[in-house]
């Protein structure tokens, strides 16, 4: 017994020295694997970017004719996503006030400054939200051993709200030229001066609009199974030709739909989705209808450090299908104004104005709307825009006056009335709603001010719905069952009496 014990003793203390001898050979591994990762950024630095999700101007390289050693690709591109980053940590400083990050894209001499500046702007209280939307960078000297580049960027367009104590003070965009020396340190790039040369007001260039040809009578469009999913799993081709055909056959010449945001994959839109953009866009050609696009549902958040984002998103179904023939108009964003109250006017009337700048820099043929909840807000970037729309669900009594006023402040711009509707829902959740009559005759009394108005039209909508996602009214029953029943077809497909005034015909 006593030798089987000693046994026991034996093979434990064994067991216990080949574990130790791991761990010290785990440990040792792992830190010569650490000490061989200089270069790798996301071991190294207290906060990893990610230009793809956060930040991504456009980059327009000058030709390369620099002096010294001439540069690879792979070099160049180091020297792009470094010089790149260091502009977000430090734009994500001083909106923060908060130095992190910015001693692993600045050298000491650089970074001193930026530390200065920071603590001037904490101490009294100010913020600057600010972001670059377009690069020029030319790379003048590369040093023979490749540890050192001089690039300049020209015409470097730079958007900056500055804040004090929460307060916004000012709004500048404007373009700017930079000279800026980087070092190769830890295998990485480091800014090691940066220095603002010129700048000026940033003045877009002016696109006048031909809008003379534009009559727009038409409908808001979602499938009657799918509504705010139309590009979803159940998209179908013969479902939109058939919906298509009774739009047309209805008198009317035009369709307005929605791309959200989210769903067509943010910055990185999605190839699937611009694929059943595509099919929805030809179907309409083939039916003879003209299509409104409005971008941007569902969105947002409208934050300064956003709009590159944004930008790029727009830019990729802007140009995707700007010359798809039966495009008619892009419609920046749907009810804007509803999110003044939350996100500020001024914040959201400026993510405006640079979405439209950045639209019509990529398709200078078609006009541009924005989408406003309300008549009132239709005087809003009226000079930017090129057809005003607006959506009324108000006292018809009143629409008469409203028109008159707002066209003696445009008188010179198409003006869609681009939603209105009446629900013809009357039960638990709102015993004294309308009826399908009531319905009916808000329709022939509505089109009987478009016309004495001259007005264009897209009425809301096609359908009634079984189905209204709590994104589009919230939750609330009363609200949701309201939203159902704005069609001029109900759930069995059958036409409601409104269905006789869904045209001026």
């Amino acid at each position: 017994m006593v030798g089987f014990s000693r046994n026991i003793l034996r093979t434990a203390l064994i067991a216990s020295y080949i574990g130790i001898i791991a761990l010290i050979v785990s440990g040792v591994s792992a830190l010569f694997s650490y000490l061989n990762t200089g270069a790798d950024r996301s071991s190294m630095l207290h906060t990893e970017i990610k230009k793809a999700d956060q930040y991504i101007p456009t980059v327009q390289w000058a030709p390369i004719t620099n002096e010294g050693r001439p540069i690879d690709e792979e070099n160049l591109n180091g020297i792009e996503n470094d010089y790149l980053d260091a502009w977000y940590v430090m734009q994500v400083a001083y909106k923060t006030n908060t130095t992190a990050g910015i001693e692993d894209y600045f050298t000491d001499n650089a970074r001193e400054n930026i530390y200065k500046f920071i603590a001037l702007n904490k101490e009294a209280k100010i913020n600057i939200e600010s972001t670059t939307l377009a690069h020029h960078p030319t790379l003048e000297f590369f040093s023979e051993d490749g540890q050192l580049a001089v690039v300049t960027d020209r015409g470097v367009v730079e958007y900056k709200s500055v804040y004090k104590d929460g307060i916004s003070i000012l709004k500048t965009k404007e373009v700017a030229d930079y000279k800026i020396v980087l070092l190769l340190e830890d295998g990485f790039w480091r800014i090691r001066h940066f220095v603002k040369e010129e700048v000026e007001a940033y003045h877009p260039e002016t696109i006048a609009i031909n809008t003379d040809t534009i009559n727009l009578k038409g409908i808001n469009y979602y499938p009657q199974e799918t509504p705010w999913d139309m590009f979803g799993d159940r998209f179908d081709k013969d479902l939109l030709l058939k919906d298509f055909m009774l739009i047309k056959e209805a008198g009317l010449n035009s369709i307005r739909i929605f791309i959200q945001y989210n769903d067509f994959g943010k910055a990185e839109v999605n190839p699937d989705k611009l694929a059943k953009l595509k099919i929805a866009l030809d179907a309409a050609e083939e039916t003879r209808l003209k299509v409104v696009v409005t971008l941007f549902d569902f969105y947002g958040d409208y934050s300064v450090l956003d709009w590159t984002l944004n930008e790029r998103h727009a830019e990729k179904i802007v140009s995707t299908f700007k010359d798809h023939k039966a495009i008619i108009a892009w419609d920046i964003k749907n009810e804007p104004n509803l999110d003044f109250e939350n996100r500020g006017e001024e914040n959201v009337i400026a993510w405006l104005d640079n979405m439209i700048d950045l639209v019509k820099s990529v398709d200078s043929i078609h006009p541009v709307t924005i989408g406003w909840s309300n008549i009132e807000s239709g005087t809003i970037l009226k000079d930017k825009v090129d057809i005003i729309s607006f959506h009324y669900y108000e006292n018809l009594e009143d629409l008469d006056a409203s028109i008159a006023v707002l066209k003696a402040a445009i008188p010179n711009k198409p003006i869609v009335l681009q939603e209105f509707g009446i629900s013809n829902y009357s039960g638990f959740w709102k015993p004294f709603g309308s009826s399908e009559e009531d319905q009916a005759n808000y329709h022939q009394k509505i089109q009987e001010i478009i016309a004495a108005n001259g007005l264009q039209f897209m009425s809301w909508t096609l359908y009634d719905f079984t189905e209204i996602p709590k994104e589009v009214v919230g939750r609330l029953p009363w609200r949701k069952e309201t939203q159902k029943h704005f069609g001029f077809i109900n759930k069995h497909g059958e036409r409601k009496a409104s269905y006789k005034y869904i045209s001026t015909q």
